[in-house]
């Protein structure tokens, strides 16, 4: 008789958790919140627009092929990927934007004509970054992190040598550029990694690789579609999904647990995966003597940033924006502060347009736009409809200026989100959005573990544990607990 698994939650992680569980002779069911899959990654509907509510950038295009390719199916088989050329826009100021083309060549010619010599450094650089990638992304983050022996072998141990893990992002990146927009350019990539570039691990430059090789794509329909796609997949391998079933707590008997309660019903497992929020679920659903961290430990964790957004539904075409559009025309260190080091609501914040209605006209009704503004923040701060409408004001007379148009007076739909909806809908603990930071002491083992040490047959999966914050991470995370538990039980 085949064991059953209970996963918590249908996120990325909790449905990547569940299809590889299926795959391997597991009885699969999915408890999810709220009223559909995805997680962060939901999706909903209103006067005619289409908004994806998470993620937004599709990199990594290689993470998502070989975990639909370990099932037999292709990406191609659930939805269609698009090549955006530019890949995004940036905007340093008032006629001052610069577009990051697709080619790899286009782009050092870029950085050249900003500084003489740049584009061969630019070479060395990629070079670095890609062995990283290489590294990193086919190995180190398969590792499920429960103990340092499993870095023990001479290739790895030689291979983190050379992984710039000691040396900080902000120092590489200035060892080859020197013109600010080159910087600004280069660091992005880990400004939603949950630290600044002082304290992010030079090893995440094989984020630029992914940005400047691997390209920024974009699934016809919204980024939602490969939630789909993946709930198809996970549905076709006998996984049930039942939505609306928020867990309260659990039945134990010694020290495993013998009964998952919602609501409505209670359920038998084997074995549980929680790929709902980690401090949730240990520090509110667990009893005490079942929690391996206190609170102590969860309030130093230093977290990735939250978000505001603004889903808005504009009535006409706007011009001066692409897909997607970052807006650098404030000073990046100061809001970087008061994010990471200072935690307040900012003073001048730089902001993202993500607009999919540029790309794909599905996503809006014919004529008119759909764009996603977001404003990193810090975590853990006073969230009131008065402060949101403060910011909305503020980052649209930016908008509208730098775009040269008038914006406000065309929003026919709206609707904000943040710490207080991150904590309603996710439980996400001080209303983070992207999880845990990956900084040197957040890495790897130095995570919480992805399995308990005070209930035996307790799993977990998603940002807060290995191997981190983002959605191939969440999709190989789901994988690398599968893997876990089937040492066990089979």
């Amino acid at each position: 008789m085949s064991k059953k698994v209970i996963v918590i939650g249908a996120g990325f992680a909790g449905i990547s958790a569940a299809t590889t569980l299926a795959q391997a002779g597991f009885e699969v069911q999915v408890l999810e919140k709220n009223e559909g899959p995805g997680g962060r990654a939901r999706v909903f509907d209103a006067e005619g627009f289409t908004f994806d509510m998470g993620p937004s950038w599709y990199w990594m295009p290689d993470v998502f092929d070989a975990y639909f390719e370990r099932f037999g199916k292709k990406t191609s088989d659930y939805y269609e990927l698009l090549r955006l050329d530019p890949s995004y826009a940036v905007v340093f100021g008032e006629d001052d934007f610069v577009n990051i083309p697709a080619k790899k060549e286009d782009f050092a010619a870029l950085l050249e004509s900003l500084e003489e010599g740049s584009a061969a450094r630019l070479e060395e650089f990629l070079e670095q970054a890609a062995y990283k990638y290489e590294v990193g992304m086919r190995d180190l983050v398969y590792k499920p992190s429960r103990s340092v022996l499993e870095f023990a072998d001479t290739r790895l141990l030689g291979a983190l040598l050379k992984m710039d893990v000691f040396t900080s992002i902000y120092t590489h990146i200035r060892r080859y550029f020197r013109h600010p927009k080159i910087i600004q350019l280069m660091e992005f990539p880990v400004l939603f990694l949950g630290a600044l570039p002082q304290n992010t691990p030079a090893l995440y430059s094989l984020m630029n690789y992914a940005d400047i090789r691997l390209g920024t794509w974009y699934p016809k329909g919204g980024m939602h579609k490969i939630i789909e796609g993946m709930v198809s997949l996970a549905e076709s391998m006998g996984v049930e999904f039942v939505y609306n079933a928020e867990v309260k707590d659990f039945g134990f008997q010694g020290k495993n647990i013998i009964e998952v309660h919602t609501k409505e019903s209670i359920y038998r497992p084997d074995v549980v995966v929680a790929g709902g929020d980690y401090h949730h679920i240990e520090q509110q659903l667990l009893p005490k003597k079942y929690r391996q961290y206190g609170e102590e430990y969860w309030d130093k964790r230093v977290m990735a940033p939250s978000s505001l957004i603004f889903y808005l539904g504009i009535d006409k075409k706007l011009k001066n924006l692409l897909h997607h559009n970052l807006f650098f025309d404030t000073d990046f260190g100061k809001h970087a502060q008061e994010i990471y080091e200072s935690p307040q609501w900012p003073e001048d914040p730089l902001f993202y347009v993500s607009a999919p209605s540029q790309t794909d006209p599905t996503v809006a009704p014919e004529g008119c736009e759909n764009i996603f503004i977001l404003i990193p923040v810090a975590p853990n701060l006073e969230d009131t409809t008065d402060i949101r409408e403060k910011y909305y004001e503020m980052v649209m007379s930016r908008l509208e200026k730098l775009t040269g148009q008038e914006i406000r007076s065309h929003v026919v739909y709206k609707r904000s989100y943040a710490h207080r909806d991150f904590i309603g809908d996710y439980h996400a603990f001080k209303g983070n959005a992207y999880g845990l930071a990956n900084t040197l002491m957040q890495t790897a083992v130095l995570k919480p573990g992805m399995k308990s040490s005070k209930v035996k047959n307790l799993y977990y999966t998603g940002q807060l544990t290995v191997p981190g914050p983002g959605v191939p991470p969440s999709l190989i995370s789901g994988q690398v607990v599968a893997r876990e538990i089937e040492k066990v039980y089979k």
